[in-house]
């Protein structure tokens, strides 16, 4: 089934709903982007504006559906409602058929295995959905939530690519691990 680039893809799963970000959002992203902890592990601007969780909504996300190339959900608890994280699948123009998967969780939501439930979903549907050959997880090394997580989703720990991943201007050292189609459960 083909779908069109131009229509977020809404994902469920037991506990969570994963749809692209809307304008309600702007404030629950803002809120959770305050977190000392998404702002040292992830590419987010810091310190992190209110214009900063706007723009994420009504540009990144909503052209990264629009031309396909970059997916964003955020992640929602079923049962409240509440913003437990986000998910994103970032196409490779360079690399047809691979992605790289990133995310990040509310603090408040961490450790319920939320954010494990979300990867699983996400590739998923980056690898059955899209007919994807290669997803690809990177975190700066020493990130070990994140690492958790993607070895609780089924990722396979690659190695440690040195001065690799980029982060306001500064090179880091970061993990990476990948998820093949075989390696679906």
């Amino acid at each position: 089934m083909e779908e069109s680039i131009s229509a977020p893809v809404t994902l469920t799963t037991e506990r969570l709903v994963l749809r692209a970000p809307r304008e309600s959002d702007i404030d629950a992203v803002f809120t959770a982007c305050q977190d000392p902890e998404i702002q040292r592990w992830t590419v987010v601007p810091s310190p992190y504006r209110r214009e900063d969780a706007e723009y994420f909504v009504r540009d990144l996300a909503a052209a990264g559906w629009h031309s396909g190339a970059n997916r964003i959900w955020c992640v929602f608890e079923r049962e409240s409602g509440a913003l437990v994280g986000s998910q994103g699948l970032v196409l490779r123009a360079h690399d047809p058929g691979c992605a790289e998967i990133g995310w990040w969780a509310v603090k408040e939501f961490r450790g319920r295995g939320y954010t494990t439930e979300a990867a699983r979903a996400v590739s998923r549907y980056g690898l059955r959905e899209l007919g994807l050959r290669r997803l690809e997880w990177q975190a700066y090394v020493g990130n070990e939530g994140s690492r958790a997580v993607a070895e609780k989703a089924g990722y396979r720990f690659e190695g440690t690519l040195r001065s690799y991943a980029e982060q306001r201007g500064v090179f880091h050292d970061a993990w990476v691990a990948s998820l093949l189609p075989a390696d679906l459960d």
